[in-house]
């Protein structure tokens, strides 16, 4: 997607979690385009590094790593928290320890990197773009523990959106599904993926490029007077189940 109508404000530095594939490319590759200076991080280098970034590794889980990363940069003006998921888990399948783990990573990892980062962005009058989910909003069967920790983000984002103003914005990107290239992980092969496209009122699942030109947007100043707020990327959200089940004005649905 080409962002060069909306470029960035020159000297700016934009941090994106887990920015070495799929979600988190996308969004790197929507700031550099802009003209941000990007860096971008997670605990193993990427396969194909997305241009114009810049890599270094951390472990996100770690505070004390996380912590001395942030101390060493000259200066941060957008901390995009993108790095998380999850695996196909029943809650039964596990102890709670292994649950944890994953809030850890989607809920505590984004408090830690937030809260290391606060004095370089209070400088900068900057911002903070939580990666969100619609999984924290609905039932999330096989992916509980995701869910709450996306749940538990979003409010979390709208608390330090209180606390931090007026020097730091903070707000919540909550996505949907995209097309990435672990898709086949989620949905199952090309067929399945089509199948799940047609759930979805605009006909498909998202692109990187669609989050990376929100995240843009939310942290430009375009987007000035937005704190606390939650944008939603779901391409309409889903189709209520009672309404292919119902028999009731059938007819009427078809035609419309």
């Amino acid at each position: 997607m080409d962002n060069s109508h909306e470029r960035w404000p020159a000297g700016r530095t934009v941090l994106v979690t887990g920015g070495t594939r799929g979600v988190g490319a996308g969004i790197a590759r929507a700031f550099a385009d802009a003209g941000a200076e990007v860096l971008t991080c997670a605990r193993r280098p990427p396969e194909q590094p997305v241009e114009g970034t810049e890599f270094r590794p951390l472990d996100l889980r770690d505070p004390d790593a996380v912590r001395e990363f942030f101390a060493a940069l000259p200066r941060l003006d957008v901390l995009v928290n993108n790095a998380g998921g999850a695996p196909y888990r029943p809650l039964v399948d596990a102890e709670a320890e292994r649950h944890a783990r994953i809030i850890e990573l989607n809920l505590l990892a984004p408090l830690t990197a937030s809260l290391a980062a606060y004095e370089h962005l209070r400088r900068t009058k900057g911002s903070v773009v939580m990666i969100g989910s619609v999984s924290g909003s609905r039932p999330s069967p096989g992916s509980a523990a995701y869910g709450a920790a996306k749940a538990g983000l979003e409010n979390l984002a709208r608390s330090m959106a209180v606390e931090w103003a007026p020097d730091i914005r903070v707000n919540t990107l909550v996505v949907g599904m995209v097309h990435t290239e672990s898709s086949h992980l989620h949905y199952g092969g090309e067929d399945a993926v089509a199948a799940v496209s047609r759930t979805v009122p605009l006909g498909r699942l998202a692109d990187p490029a669609d989050v990376g030109a929100a995240a843009l947007f939310l942290a430009s100043p375009a987007a000035a007077y937005v704190s606390g707020a939650s944008l939603l990327l779901h391409g309409g959200g889903e189709r209520p189940a009672f309404l292919d089940a119902a028999t009731a004005n059938k007819a009427a649905r078809k035609e419309t």
